[in-house]
């Protein structure tokens, strides 16, 4: 489907916009850009695979940086990683035999889960480390439900990640580097199965992952000075909810 100029344009900018805000937050934006792109004209057989390709490029550079700073936990996250990469793919190639009205009230769900997350989620350490066979367990259940639905839905599953690796005993800064990892291969795997279905457009993909990439760097540089994570993720929130309000009117139209 041939996108109109203007789509492009705004679309760059949202891209832009977003991509620096939930840098500085510390998370992949891909679930607010399959609801912004949607209500831009755009399909969703390919505004799912394009948002999960913004989530690689923007959570790339997040990652190298928790790897250098020795963040990732390898034995947590490996279990939760191999799943989620295996399943994304199977969940990216359903989206389109799924019916259209069950896949936004999915996303909808996603949205106000998500949003419930960024408004009332607060990390709290174990005190003590669980055994390895509930670690794998849980990692490889996890990883499952968010490759699978970060495929179907073109989200980065990390909503469902963080909070699980931070049960499992991790402290924040880890949870959150090793869920960056998960997301950025997850991620991938999904957009490599939509990808394989054809019928994206090259022009839209290249596009928005340039202002991706250039909105994580900006970001996590203004990171440094500007707004905390605390002070965004309420706001974030608030924009999630009114977002899954959105489709969820529009679904009983």
């Amino acid at each position: 489907m041939a996108l109109d100029a203007w789509v492009y344009v705004i679309a760059a900018i949202l891209v832009l916009v977003f991509s620096g805000l939930l840098a500085m937050a510390g998370l992949g934006a891909a679930f607010l850009f399959v609801p912004l792109f949607y209500y831009l004209g755009v399909p969703l057989a390919e505004a799912t695979p394009t948002a999960l390709l913004l989530n690689v490029v923007s959570l790339l550079f997040a990652t190298i940086n928790y790897w250098r700073g020795k963040l990732i936990n390898w034995r947590v996250g490996l279990p939760v990683l191999v799943t989620a990469v295996i399943l994304s793919p199977l969940g990216a190639r359903l989206t389109a035999s799924v019916e259209k009205a069950l896949l936004l009230g999915l996303f909808a769900a996603f949205l106000v889960f998500a949003g419930f997350m960024m408004l009332f989620f607060k990390p709290k350490q174990r005190d003590q480390a669980l055994d390895r066979g509930v670690e794998i367990g849980a990692g490889a259940g996890v990883g499952s439900v968010a490759g699978f639905l970060g495929g179907l839905l073109g989200v980065g599953g990390g909503n469902f990640i963080l909070p699980v690796l931070t049960w499992l005993g991790l402290d924040a800064k880890l949870a959150a580097g090793t869920t960056a990892l998960v997301v950025v291969f997850s991620s991938l795997s999904g957009f490599l199965g939509h990808a394989t279905l054809g019928g994206l457009d090259p022009l839209f993909i290249g596009v928005t992952a340039v202002m991706a990439a250039a909105g994580s760097i900006a970001g996590s540089q203004l990171m440094k000075a500007r707004l905390s994570s605390a002070q965004l993720k309420p706001i974030i929130g608030i924009l999630l909810w009114l977002i899954a309000a959105k489709m969820v009117l529009d679904l009983f139209k």
